[in-house]
């Protein structure tokens, strides 16, 4: 296996989504902003988006997922994402942290249901041979993983926004960790970081 590569989106206050984020609202009421640098630009849930990442946010992307060959996310993210239309859109298989895996979908889909943590970066590291794992979130699938000590990279890709409120990134985590900064990516809508967590 390569490395253990964690990403998420945050604004500048920290928030990884707005308030009343789920399948209603996605990201949260205003949290759609934190991902103009996905869309190429502004966007709604109400109106829609010509999907068209571009610049050093597709520069930051591309070179990202070049590496992944499967991944690993929790329940709230693929249920806020509608399951990505019941396709994994994602290089590789994505492991779902959930508790409920009853309703696991075919197999065919690309995904993977998995209900312990370790299970699921085990699973995860064997899919992926000599290729990177992501770990696309929510926030609590990347605070998780970090206290265990599985995380080789943390990304955080920052929006020129605010929110106020929503869910925090690192709500209630404890751990003093040293980061370096490997390499940085900006444009009009986020700076995106690539952090090497030191060991």
């Amino acid at each position: 296996m390569g490395k253990v590569i964690a990403s998420i989106t945050t604004s500048v206050d920290g928030y990884v989504t707005g308030p009343d984020d789920g399948p209603v609202y996605g990201l949260g009421r205003g949290g759609e902003r934190l991902h103009y640098w996905v869309m190429g630009g502004p966007w709604t849930y109400e109106g829609g988006h010509d999907f068209a990442m571009h610049g050093p946010d597709k520069q930051f992307y591309d070179e990202l997922v070049s590496t992944m060959a499967s991944g690993v996310v929790g329940r709230g993210m693929y249920d806020a994402a509608g399951g990505w239309g019941g396709t994994n859109p994602f290089p590789g298989t994505l492991f779902v942290l959930t508790h409920r895996t009853a309703d696991q979908p075919a197999a065919q889909t690309g995904f993977r249901f998995v209900s312990d943590l370790d299970a699921a970066f085990a699973r995860a590291a064997d899919a992926a041979g000599d290729g990177d794992v992501a770990v696309g979130g929510g926030a609590d699938v990347i605070r998780q993983a970090l206290a265990a000590g599985k995380v080789d990279e943390l990304v955080i890709s920052t929006a020129p926004v605010i929110l106020g409120a929503g869910k925090r990134l690192f709500e209630g985590f404890d751990r003093d960790m040293d980061l370096k900064v490997a390499k940085v990516y900006s444009s009009p809508y986020a700076t995106h970081v690539r952090y090497a967590v030191r060991k």
